[in-house]
């Protein structure tokens, strides 16, 4: 097709200008991009764009969505952590802010130190630091911290973070603060000191309190659901205005004490979030770089047609960060009736689907790879194996005689996707036609996307979506994407292939019960292969993440952790007086 040879080309181009080390595929006749979480595309030394920047001013993001949730107890996409946690929220602890492997560095935020572990490993104990405190001049207390932890129970919040209801004791039948019940695991025995009480050891504690349920929310503030769109800043900045949809607006949290902050550096007077627009439209805007555009970045990916547009012209090109997201996009296949109940028409699913056409739809190789297994290259010692040896244009004719064995002659299946991934998805259908499966696709907007594939009585037969692991480490990956006993009516996250299999959750308990972490990462890349062979889920592609930045926009740079979104803490303008405000 003309169309696939010119985005093939675009793709080869990428390569050369951004790569210029690519390595080989198992063909050895298409260029590849690397996968060693390095950002091939900035132009500065340490991997951020455009120097240092100066205080003052206002940064605009142009988006094509909402976001899915800011409530950091509903929090729980890569993106929207970046942000909330760097702009509105703290955490006892947090990453590093800085490009490549150093961000990956866990790092004291609300608490004094990462934590101190105790009872074996059982209890942690935290102290937050003096001198922090909310918009409003009110301090911080760990009881609030431990109000947000309970709200992250409440049937009415779904969509969060669950390593509380994974890893702290007696929570059995806890349904949330709001019925009146609290947790006895946790525990503050004054206004500093925190304590959790484990159901087993945890020696990652310390970095499972990055996660937004471990910010505070004052018992004082709830609104339930509303909460959402009205988050009360612990961080740099609050929330001025927020019009769903439609605009979003934060300004300085004048008691917020950067003495007590290591991390965010708070350039900006103002953040501007303009939402719905279309994403060639905000590509075009940044491309161009003038008036207010020259101060704005995007929220998501650069369209892969726009890759034409910007690697010509080195002057553009230099202000594409396009760090690793650290992800593994996979198929996921309700396994939980027909036709994907049955292994031997999931397994036909990992023959069928044409991966190097998914990574020329997402915009070429030198942005997207192929995915071989669950687990991404950061847990796998920087390179993915390939267990199941199945060539990454797939083999339609094995899928017909796999579908054939199970006595399936035809099969029709709905694939729902954001609609930023119709194009990908339609390179999974094609593929999907020639081995005998009609796919009907439905897109879903960005902002309501895990909601609505979240809710399991409604899920489709297929659901496109990426899992990064909340930290380096493997329990924060295969646990949350294949523990069916995890799984949700609604806000399920992770496991949208609903998979209960009883060897896969008794190996979870054994490894998760390992004290030598070297042992563990060695057991969960086992496990990984182990249920690859059962085919839950396709893995298909491993993604850099693709962003523009306007040219008076200083100190960007994409998060290793937050899949390659810029980190917030530390971006802002060359010049602010050229921002208009």
């Amino acid at each position: 097709m003309i169309n696939q040879r010119i985005q093939t080309a675009i793709a080869t181009a990428l390569v050369v200008a951004l790569v210029g080390t690519a390595t080989a595929c198992s063909g050895g006749d298409k260029p590849r991009a690397t996968t060693d979480g390095q950002n091939p595309a900035a132009a500065n030394e340490g991997g951020t764009v455009g120097g240092t920047p100066r205080r003052g001013g206002t940064l605009t993001i142009l988006s094509n969505q909402d976001f899915s949730h800011l409530d950091p107890a509903r929090n729980w996409t890569m993106p929207n952590m970046d942000f909330g946690i760097r702009l509105l929220y703290r955490t006892l602890t947090t990453f590093k802010a800085a490009p490549g492997k150093e961000g990956t560095e866990v790092v004291p935020d609300l608490a004094t130190d990462l934590g101190t572990p105790s009872n074996g490993g059982r209890t942690w104990t935290f102290t937050l630091k003096e001198g922090v405190r909310y918009e409003d001049g009110s301090p911080v207390r760990a009881q609030d911290v431990k109000y947000n932890v309970e709200r992250s129970f409440s049937p009415d919040l779904t969509g969060g973070p669950d390593y509380a209801a994974r890893y702290l004791a007696d929570t059995d039948g806890y349904q949330g603060p709001l019925t009146g019940e609290h947790l006895d695991s946790v525990k503050t025995p004054d206004d500093r000191t925190i304590v959790f009480e484990l159901n087993r050891p945890v020696a990652e504690f310390g970095s499972t309190a990055t996660l937004p349920t471990f910010a505070p929310v004052p018992k004082s503030k709830e609104a339930g659901a509303r909460y959402d769109n009205r988050p009360f800043s612990s961080g740099p900045y609050r929330i001025e205005s927020y019009e769903r949809e439609k605009k979003l607006v934060l300004v300085r949290n004048k008691h917020w004490d950067p003495a007590t902050d290591d991390v965010r550096k708070a350039y900006p007077d103002r953040f501007v979030m303009l939402m719905g627009l279309k994403g060639s439209q905000i590509d075009d805007r940044l491309i161009a770089g003038k008036g207010g555009d020259a101060s704005a970045v995007q929220w998501s990916d650069l369209q892969p047609g726009s890759a034409a547009k910007v690697l010509p012209r080195a002057e553009v090109r230099e202000r594409l960060v396009a760090e690793s997201g650290g992800c593994t996009e996979m198929l996921q296949l309700n396994t939980s009736r027909p036709p994907f109940d049955d292994q031997r028409v999931r397994e036909a699913m990992h023959h069928a689907v044409d991966k190097e056409a998914v990574v020329t739809a997402g915009g070429g190789p030198a942005l997207v790879d192929v995915a071989t297994a669950y687990l991404p290259p950061a847990l796998t010692g920087g390179r993915q194996p390939d267990t199941l040896k199945i060539a990454p244009e797939g083999d339609q004719e094995k899928a017909k005689q796999l579908l054939k064995a199970a006595g399936k002659d035809g099969v029709k299946a709905s694939l729902t996707v954001s609609t930023g991934d119709k194009g990908r998805a339609e390179a999974i259908q094609q593929a999907l036609g020639r081995a005998g499966v009609r796919v009907e696709i439905n897109t879903v907007d960005p902002a309501a996307y895990y909601d609505t594939v979240g809710d399991t009585r409604n899920a489709p037969d297929m659901v496109l979506a990426g899992w990064c692991p909340d930290y380096p480490s493997g329990s924060t990956f295969l646990p949350f994407v294949f523990d069916g006993r995890y799984i949700k009516e609604k806000g399920n996250s992770g496991n949208y292939s609903q998979f209960r299999d009883k060897a896969t959750k008794r190996r979870i308990d054994e490894i998760n019960a390992m004290t030598d972490p070297k042992a563990a990462e060695r057991a969960w890349r086992e496990l990984d292969a182990e249920i690859l062979a059962k085919a839950p889920a396709v893995p298909v592609t491993l993604k850099r993440k693709p962003l523009l930045v306007g040219p008076n926009v200083a100190g960007a740079f994409g998060h290793p952790v937050w899949a390659g979104q810029l980190d917030y803490a530390t971006i802002g303008l060359k010049d602010p007086a050229k921002s208009g405000n």
